[in-house]
């Protein structure tokens, strides 16, 4: 079935091909979605910048305002990683808003997509580790505002622990925070969520998936959700950079198999987020992370 896909154009905030984030993946990303058929005609959604006011809901008004006016002092865009220039701050208002109409999408057809977003690092008073805004922090702090939503689960299977994404929810009973990721890996000072998973290094499929469907079933008991954001970071993978896990094409495949399956037989909307993966070889990491749209478009 086609799958309800989100992207822009201007995700891709033109880094060079020698920095350590692979700003061309988004890019490439979307070639490889054309070429499975997925990235279809009346399927396939443009976001809008996201406006103040919503970015505002997730952050400290302040630093919203000098992300848009690319003013975030040196010290901030050290921890982030990159200076925040004209592209980085239309990119980060983009990717929050595709998170946002993923959301909306999937609550109006039970699954969607976004080609980015999952900037899981940004907390509420400044961004760091690649990320600018928390885009799932904003999307579900305006479907709160907006009324109607009662609980909201984020299963977050980045490597790195969803530091900020706790920290904009840790006083928000309505969203339930879940993390999986590697326990000696950035951030060296992390932030609880309501439910974290440290693994060890060199974690292999096997290992992986354990904990994971044991903690999906806790978690069943637990929550009733009315929306799934699930960030699926590919840095996992045994060929990561950044990752240092040893999760193979298909255990990621089986991974995000798992919480889609999961999730959808429940009748739960589930929207999905990019996430980390980390490479020289743009391409490849590109080619993993268009598993999620591939395992996504099966539960469509």
């Amino acid at each position: 079935m086609p799958l309800h896909i989100v992207h822009h154009p201007d995700y891709d905030a033109n880094f060079p091909a020698t920095h350590r984030f692979p700003m061309g993946k988004y890019r490439l990303l979307m070639e490889k979605l054309r070429c499975r058929g997925l990235a279809r005609d009346g399927w396939l959604h443009v976001p809008t910048a996201a406006s103040a006011a919503s970015l505002q809901l997730a952050h400290d008004a302040g630093y919203v305002e000098q992300v848009l006016a690319c003013t975030v002092s040196t010290r901030i865009e050290r921890e982030i990683g990159f200076p925040v220039n004209d592209r980085v701050s239309r990119r980060a208002q983009l990717a929050s808003a595709g998170t946002i109409l993923a959301a909306e999408l999937a609550l109006q057809h039970g699954i969607a997509c976004n080609t980015a977003g999952g900037s899981h690092h940004a907390r509420r008073a400044q961004g760091a580790g690649f990320c600018t805004f928390n885009d799932v922090g904003v999307a579900a702090s305006l479907l709160l505002a907006e009324g109607g939503l009662e609980q909201i689960l984020v299963v977050d299977l980045d490597v790195h622990q969803g530091d900020g994404t706790a920290d904009i929810f840790r006083d928000e009973p309505r969203v339930f925070t879940f993390s999986v990721h590697g326990e000696r890996n950035y951030p060296a000072r992390k932030i609880a969520s309501d439910l974290d998973i440290g693994l060890p290094d060199g974690t292999d499929d096997d290992r992986y998936m354990a904990p994971l469907r044991e903690a999906l079933s806790v978690l069943s008991r637990r929550l009733r959700p009315e929306l799934v954001f699930y960030n699926a970071g590919v840095d996992p993978h045994h060929a990561d950079r950044l990752g240092r896990m040893a999760l193979t094409d298909a255990g990621l495949r089986e991974r995000d198999r798992t919480v889609i399956e999961h999730f959808r037989a429940r009748g739960i909307p589930l929207c999905g987020v990019l996430g980390g993966g980390y490479s020289s070889d743009a391409a490849a990491v590109a080619a993993r992370h268009a598993i999620l749209f591939d395992v996504a478009a099966a539960f469509a």
